[in-house]
């Protein structure tokens, strides 16, 4: 019966021995970390609590042979936030992965392309900037400090104006802003629950699920 709130942040993680390897994680000797997912504390500087540094979370907004700040930074805005960009405009042509003998560049670098065009930065102005807070795990959510052999960039924007640097950054503006999270995800869990969109009628229930959950910390029973 935690807080709703350690799906954006937490000291904790469930983790087997092979995952935690994967996350870069050691623990002391006599800890016990097998085969069998068990809630362990995270070390400092682990980069791991919430559903962000979720290596399963990282891989399903990937490409298949790279990182996508734009799937990651738009997974923000609607499984966390409740405000989904619109989708994008015909035509647009897909980001091609980079062969060939020329300089390699950041993800961050091939996606200013985005950007380039009124079109398309209206939407990928406030979506990469999130994606760019996660680029410090690769596509398949292990750690890294590079991309394409230079320093990574994690800085990014809020859509509401705020800047921050890196994953922690992120969820520091997402905890300071949690009634956005906290208003979607009763929505979201009804939906799943109903098997079906919501109506007008339904948003009176999440309102009122809302309304308790803000009177006590938000607690995971309550939700359920």
């Amino acid at each position: 019966n935690l807080s709703l709130l350690t799906l954006i942040d937490s000291d904790y993680s469930y983790l087997t021995n092979k995952l935690a390897r994967h996350y870069g994680i050691t623990y002391p000797k006599g800890t016990q970390v097998d085969q069998q997912p068990r809630r362990l504390k995270l070390p400092d500087g682990a980069h791991r609590g919430g559903v962000l540094g979720m290596a399963a979370v990282l891989a399903t907004t990937s490409m298949p042979t790279r990182t996508s700040p734009v799937l990651r930074g738009k997974g923000v805005l609607d499984a966390l936030l409740g405000t989904p960009p619109p989708p994008p405009p015909p035509n647009v042509p897909e980001l091609k992965d980079e062969h060939g003998a020329a300089s390699p560049k950041t993800m961050r670098e091939r996606l200013s392309k985005h950007r380039e065009n009124p079109l398309c930065a209206s939407c990928h102005s406030k979506i990469d900037p999130l994606g760019f807070a996660l680029e410090n795990y690769d596509v398949l959510g292990r750690w890294r400090t590079e991309d394409a052999g230079q320093p990574l960039d994690t800085t990014g924007e809020l859509p509401d104006g705020p800047k921050f640097e890196s994953v922690d950054g992120l969820k520091q503006g997402l905890l300071s802003r949690k009634r956005f999270f906290i208003r979607n995800l009763p929505a979201k869990m009804m939906g799943y629950a109903l098997g079906r969109g919501l109506t007008l009628e339904d948003q009176c229930a999440v309102a009122d699920i809302v309304a308790k959950l803000e009177k006590d910390n938000f607690p995971a029973q309550m939700l359920i």
